[in-house]
């Protein structure tokens, strides 16, 4: 932000103020820097993956997934996430959004229950 005279102070006050009932969480923004070097912002949802670890409640996936089995979440853990990430996805249903999470979670070594 700096390298395109953004005033970082500005930005992470804005920033802050906006996403302090998610405190802790990662949060992805999109950051558009205009000429006269203002900016807007649009936040998105947390990863897939920090969600999962979180509903796991596991520091972080398996190094081997397919052999080591870190954690374990339920069919409504996965609806939850997928209903928290939907405006994020390339889904057309939950239920696509839910295998899109499955698959992530699959993929951490985090058994769907």
């Amino acid at each position: 932000l700096g390298q395109h005279g953004v005033n970082i102070m500005e930005f992470c006050n804005a920033f802050n103020a906006a996403t302090k009932e998610q405190m802790g969480t990662i949060i992805p923004v999109e950051i558009t820097v205009y000429i006269d070097r203002t900016f807007s912002y649009i936040t998105k949802t947390p990863p897939a993956a920090v969600l999962l670890k979180k509903a796991a409640n596991i520091q972080k996936g398996s190094g081997e997934p397919n052999r080591d089995k870190v954690g374990k979440v339920t069919e409504n853990d996965l609806k939850e996430i997928a209903e928290i990430k939907m405006p994020d996805l390339n889904a057309n249903t939950i239920e696509q959004a839910v295998e899109m999470i499955r698959g992530t979670a699959k993929s951490m070594g985090i058994e769907v229950q």
